[in-house]
């Protein structure tokens, strides 16, 4: 007993040790504030009638968003031949399978009566865009964990305790070609349907257009392949457990920064013509986003910093190169979709009409989310953090050496290959 107490002793003082007991106080913490919220209910939150959907459903389709590189990037790799990038593709599998998880944990607080979800899988609703949500990132979730099963298999306690399972598992990578056709219809359909479900709102102007389904799709496509590269690049250079290419990673880099040019244009388009003419209920909402409460964060944190700073520096070549620079353009997107989804649900509770009969009345709500949420939703973070820092150091998600399906090249350097 002394003997084990003396091993956590030591291992709790190492960087790795502190990391740890820092991410498992936060998960703690979260835990009792998420029985808290399952014992009290609802009301111990800050959310209401009039902003149902608060902080917890950002928390959903942020994470939902930034785990879009699993099928942007596997597609690349095993339906356009880019076999080059499968490292990265690998990366992003993972990130995804964490993604969608943390995803499951903040609808679990949000929902209420998380004990009712099966009901979505009986009772099936064909005409409602949540159920379509629903059952697809249900079924892309079963994708993600197929596809993460060799990524599993890779872990030396299973491929020594139980070599067998450990091969089956393995195998499952034969079939990456198909999995990758289904996941990228499945992912396609939730992510565009997500912002459908805005979009279809008619009774909240601000969010009834049909470019909502086109936004969602695009935030996630860039901000999914931006997480993929900045956590590579930060795992690199943090632990010697990840190994990173550096001229594959510009390459995306590049890539990334011409997405973003589509990007900035339908985020313009779309505020450009919300400008045009007055209508009750859209116009108002659009001035708290662009003039009031929200003006800073879409300004700055969508705008400026979020799209138009990390293009350039992703596109002129000199920062581009600039380990330091590239870092920092991929972490301002990721934060530039976080904030969009956040400003696109928060803007549409926060000015209310009336439909009464007569003219329509303009009303205003705010929402400032609680002590309960923010624990809870620091608490998904950290166990995002602790899933992916676990896969790094035993799992090797994080490395460019690894080969190719065909086994014909690995990667030895920056940009250096050599015949297996």
């Amino acid at each position: 007993m002394s003997a084990i107490i003396k091993t956590i002793r030591e291992n709790i003082t190492t960087p790795w040790g502190l990391w740890l007991l820092f991410l498992g106080t936060l998960m703690s913490a979260a835990a009792v504030a998420g029985i808290s919220v399952f014992w009290f209910g609802l009301s111990i939150t800050n959310l209401t009638d009039l902003v149902p959907w608060g902080l917890w459903i950002t928390l959903d389709l942020s994470s939902i968003a930034v785990s879009a590189g699993a099928f942007s990037l596997c597609a690349g790799v095993y339906l356009f031949g880019l076999k080059r990038y499968a490292p990265i593709a690998r990366t992003a599998t993972f990130v995804g399978l964490i993604g969608y998880t943390m995803a499951m944990l903040a609808l679990i607080l949000d929902i209420g009566r998380p004990d009712r979800f099966w009901k979505s899988l009986v009772f099936w609703n064909t005409h409602s865009l949540l159920w379509e949500v629903t059952m697809c990132v249900m079924l892309y979730l079963t994708v993600l964990l197929f596809e993460t099963m060799p990524i599993l298999a890779s872990f030396d306690w299973l491929r020594k305790k139980y070599p067998r399972i450990a091969a089956k598992m393995e195998s499952v990578h034969h079939y990456a070609p198909v999995l990758a056709i289904i996941g990228l219809g499945l992912s396609s359909l939730h992510q565009s349907s997500l912002g459908a479900v805005y979009g279809v709102i008619k009774a909240r102007p601000i969010w009834y257009k049909p470019e909502m389904a086109v936004l969602f799709m695009f935030s996630a496509i860039v901000g999914g392949i931006a997480m993929t590269l900045l956590a590579s690049m930060l795992s690199a250079r943090l632990t010697p457990k990840a190994k990173v290419n550096d001229m594959l990673v510009e390459r995306v880099a590049q890539f990334l920064g011409y997405l973003m040019i589509g990007y900035l244009y339908f985020r313009a388009w779309d505020w450009l013509a919300q400008t045009y003419t007055y209508e009750p209920g859209r116009t108002e909402a659009f001035e708290l986003l662009t003039k009031g409460t929200l003006s800073f964060n879409f300004w700055f944190g969508e705008m400026i910093f979020g799209a138009l700073l990390p293009t350039f520096i992703l596109l002129y070549k000199p920062t581009r190169l600039s380990p330091f620079w590239r870092m920092l353009g991929l972490a301002m997107i990721v934060g530039g979709v976080v904030a969009f989804r956040f400003d696109t649900n928060i803007v549409g509770f926060l000015a209310v009409i009336s439909y009464l009969p007569g003219e329509a009345l303009i009303s205003y709500t705010h929402y400032t989310p609680s002590l309960v949420e923010w624990v809870t939703v620091l608490g998904v973070i950290a166990y995002g953090l602790l899933a992916f820092s676990l896969g790094v150091k035993y799992l090797r998600v994080v490395d460019h050496r690894i080969t190719n399906e065909e086994h014909e090249t690995v990667t030895v350097g920056v940009g250096d290959t050599v015949n297996a």
